[in-house]
């Protein structure tokens, strides 16, 4: 559901006219009346454009909380930042030295710790600034065993037709190769999975994580799922400036989108739409330098090449 409610105020004794909160506006707002700014808008995207421009404070956006802005865990500068005015090297080095954790401290992840992320991931931007993810918190080990149990019923079940060969070869020749895929590639590796959780308590799927979070979508919004992609990255980064590790967990992600159930244990509403788990915590590893990335070679193209519809360069 797209919240496009006018929640925007000006102060009129505050507003000197400037007139920049108007072509901010993406929303055709605010216009200028009698040498200030005024709403005139039905809708608004709530993105607080307009607020973030204003030299004198003199406009509000209602709908936004300013709390969302306030952390526990470590300082907050709140002024804005301007472009090319961050350190790119230090951003970048965070952005590589981050990595899938696999190996963690039983240490308990605070409250605070786990509010603070969720906030962060929050400043993310998203299409047509709907912001449709829900965060679901398994605060402790006992949280993340308890999915994985259920995670791993749901594997256990998928292990069992997969090692039907006249089932996989159907689904196969119906164009539905996927059960046959799971076979080939992944059958072997969970049924050990599955194995070790159950008689030795090793946990190959959560990577003994002592937290967890869930993030889903509502129904509706042009790119729910890009929009929940944006947030998890900006999550996974700010962990690990917090001092934790963390791991995005896709077979829950096919687990709970395959079985109900699952996500109804989680409290995820009917009709939301689980885009990723990330286990979380303090990390027992030690890295010393960053690595590389398979090389691109990123295509350039020109007007005439998009005009005539080949996508070859000139």
């Amino acid at each position: 559901m797209l919240l496009r409610e006018v929640t925007t105020r000006i102060d009129p004794e505050r507003c000197i006219g400037c007139g920049k909160c108007i072509p901010v506006c993406p929303s055709d707002t605010l216009a200028m009346r009698d040498g200030k700014a005024v709403v005139v808008g039905k809708e608004s995207l709530q993105c607080g454009h307009c607020a973030a421009v204003c030299p004198a404070g003199a406009v509000s956006v209602g709908a936004l909380d300013p709390g969302m802005l306030h952390f526990a865990t470590f300082p907050f500068d709140p002024s804005w930042l301007p472009h090319g005015k961050a350190d790119a090297g230090a951003l970048v080095r965070l952005m590589a030295s981050r990595r899938s954790c696999r190996n963690y401290r039983k240490d308990p992840v605070p409250r605070d710790d786990l509010l603070d992320l969720i906030k962060v991931a929050c400043t993310a931007p998203s299409g047509t600034n709907n912001q449709p993810w829900s965060f679901t918190i398994l605060p402790d080990r006992a949280a993340v065993e308890a999915l994985a149990r259920r995670v791993l019923a749901l594997f256990q079940k998928i292990l069992s037709m997969a090692s039907n060969p006249l089932l996989r070869t159907g689904l196969k020749w119906i164009g539905m190769p996927e059960l046959d895929a799971f076979h080939r590639d992944y059958a072997d590796a969970v049924r050990e999975g599955i194995r070790e959780f159950r008689e030795t308590g090793r946990d190959r799927l959560f990577h003994g994580a002592p937290a967890a979070i869930v993030i889903s979508t509502a129904p509706g919004g042009s790119t729910p799922g890009e929009d929940a992609m944006l947030a998890t990255q900006n999550l996974l980064l700010a962990a690990h400036a917090m001092g934790y590790g963390t791991c995005l967990i896709g077979f829950a992600v096919e687990a709970i989108a395959r079985d109900r159930t699952i996500a109804k244990s989680l409290g995820i509403a009917p009709g939301h739409k689980v885009r990723s788990v990330i286990a979380l915590g303090r990390p027992a590893e030690q890295w010393h330098t960053v690595a590389g990335r398979r090389r691109v070679e990123p295509g350039f193209l020109d007007a005439d090449a998009i005009d005539r519809g080949d996508g070859r360069a000139s």
